[in-house]
């Protein structure tokens, strides 16, 4: 029983020290582009880290590709944040 025990801590200890990588990981966030001055709001799907630093970073590049500039990251959120953020999003949801 004792070794039992030992190795389910252990897997739960194991468990909780990975980093929170973006499985169903969202983050909302607003973006400009120059010469016309062009502002949007929009929701991209993270693949790394499921943290708002780690998402500057991820959504800066991912945007910079398109010619966009991050202006900041909104939030962070899980799939239950989706429908309430999909109609103020517009064109740019999921679309990065």
């Amino acid at each position: 029983m004792k070794h039992i025990m030992r190795n389910l801590i252990l897997a739960a200890a194991m468990a909780l020290a990975q980093p929170a990588f973006a499985a169903d990981c969202y983050a909302d966030y607003k973006a400009k582009q120059g010469n016309p001055m062009r502002l949007h709001y929009g929701v991209m799907q993270l693949q790394g880290a499921c943290q708002k630093s780690a998402a500057q970073a991820e959504v800066s590049a991912r945007l910079a590709a398109q010619g966009w500039t991050l202006l900041n990251v909104v939030s962070v959120f899980g799939p239950e944040g989706l429908d309430q953020r999909r109609a103020n999003a517009g064109e740019f949801f999921l679309r990065f």
